[in-house]
């Protein structure tokens, strides 16, 4: 069955279209009021700020508001500017202006808040930050608050406060804080074990591990606080565990397991001339992991002790297979140092050894995966963003430049 068509529908058709095209007029006409009750300064800072010319853009927007005083929007954009160029005053007494001399709506002035509890963050004043933010923690701030007041108990070294924020986070944001969390409680563990409280150290530690079954760290301390208790045994143990965590940071401990090895028959005591049994022992399992995850830390450590224990006869043979396995410098250093201990004529080898040496320096370093930072000696926290074990356990060769970088940051 055909539908009868309805003829007057031409009729209302022509109005609607042209209803809809007074509309857009209006819209048109309001839009080009608005652009053109902004100062042209306005626009000129919105130039400056794509260039990245920060300071420049703050003139540009002073004058800006000095024109139009009644714009939120000016004032918010010159506060943050102030803010990101080290003008914190400036900024605090701009926002603490706005909240006693406006007449703002709720959303408003709870936006002027959060910017101002930035200020007072980016000025090193955390207690009134966290005062702010914690009033903040209700509505659409929640998740910013949240992690402005982590990082201000981060900042302050407050664990306890810090692993709360994190967990209430992590909650509300569906994303892992596992591995913040873990080193949080490492944190406490080493308040704990400064004063010699081994007890909550443990049990810091053994919540680190639950919060994080990878966290190496937890491992490390665990078998710290075993060797300070003269348990050697339980030392090594723990620190075994780290193989099954992340074998790349087995160099960490290389040398304290060895040393905890040589103590647990009581050999450092006793010296014979023949190789004590838990040194051997100790040698043996250092073997196996250079043999398994080939880290130049585990080999340097193996290397040194060789030389100690067994003499440079054994020690070149050990530098020498490495040198096969993988050439570089280091591996004919250590070759060199082996081979002059058993030449006759040791003044060429010597200088040999001395040449290589001065032209490697010391050129291993820690580079952080989160910002470039460069350290001579392994952090769990990067010093320069903060970013936790983003620093990977076996240090990398730099290059001439790099260490020139490394030199002006240490």
């Amino acid at each position: 069955m055909l539908v009868e068509f309805e003829y007057w529908w031409l009729l209302i058709l022509p109005l609607f279209f042209t209803l809809g095209w007074i509309a857009a007029r209006v819209d048109i006409k309001q839009l080009i009021a608005e652009s053109t009750s902004l100062p042209a300064t306005y626009f000129k800072g919105l130039n400056l700020l794509i260039t990245d010319q920060y300071h420049k853009a703050v003139d540009a927007f002073s004058e800006a508001l000095h024109q139009n005083k009644d714009s939120l929007e000016l004032h918010l954009v010159l506060g943050s500017l102030f803010r990101r160029t080290g003008e914190t005053d400036r900024a605090i007494h701009l926002h603490l202006n706005m909240l006693e001399n406006y007449e703002l709506t709720e959303p408003q002035s709870t936006s002027i808040k959060i910017e101002l509890a930035q200020d007072y963050f980016k000025a090193g004043l955390y207690d009134r930050a966290e005062e702010l933010f914690l009033s903040l923690r209700q509505g659409r701030y929640d998740q910013a608050a949240l992690r402005h007041l982590l990082e201000i108990y981060v900042k302050e070294r407050e664990w306890s406060q810090a692993i709360t924020m994190a967990t209430e986070l992590e909650r509300s944001s569906g994303v892992s804080y596992r591995k913040e969390v873990a080193q949080y409680y490492c944190e406490l563990a080493l308040n704990a074990m400064i004063s010699q409280d081994w007890l909550a150290a443990r049990a810091a530690l053994n919540l680190a591990l639950d919060a994080n079954k990878n966290c190496v760290r937890a491992n490390v301390l665990l078998g710290d606080i075993a060797s300070q208790e003269q348990d050697p045994a339980a030392a090594i143990a723990y620190w075994k565990r780290i193989e099954l965590q992340k074998p790349d940071y087995l160099g960490l401990v290389a040398q304290k397991m060895l040393k905890s090895y040589a103590l647990l028959y009581g050999e450092e005591r006793e010296p014979r001339r023949t190789l004590p049994k838990g040194l051997k022992e100790g040698l043996s399992q250092l073997t196996h992991y250079v043999e398994s995850y080939q880290l130049s830390s585990l080999m340097g450590v193996l290397y040194e002790a060789t030389l100690q224990a067994e003499g440079p006869e054994k020690a070149a043979k050990l530098a020498r297979k490495e040198l096969i396995r993988k050439p570089s410098l280091k591996s004919l250093d250590q070759l060199l140092q082996a081979r002059t201990l058993l030449a006759d004529e040791q003044h060429d080898l010597q200088l040999m050894q001395q040449t290589v040496r001065n032209a490697i320096g010391d050129r291993a370093a820690y580079y952080c995966d989160q910002c470039g930072f460069r350290a001579k000696q392994y952090h769990w926290q990067c010093p320069a963003c903060n970013a936790w074990e983003s620093l990977p356990p076996e240090p990398t060769e730099a290059t001439i430049r790099d260490i020139k970088l490394l030199n002006r940051q240490t």
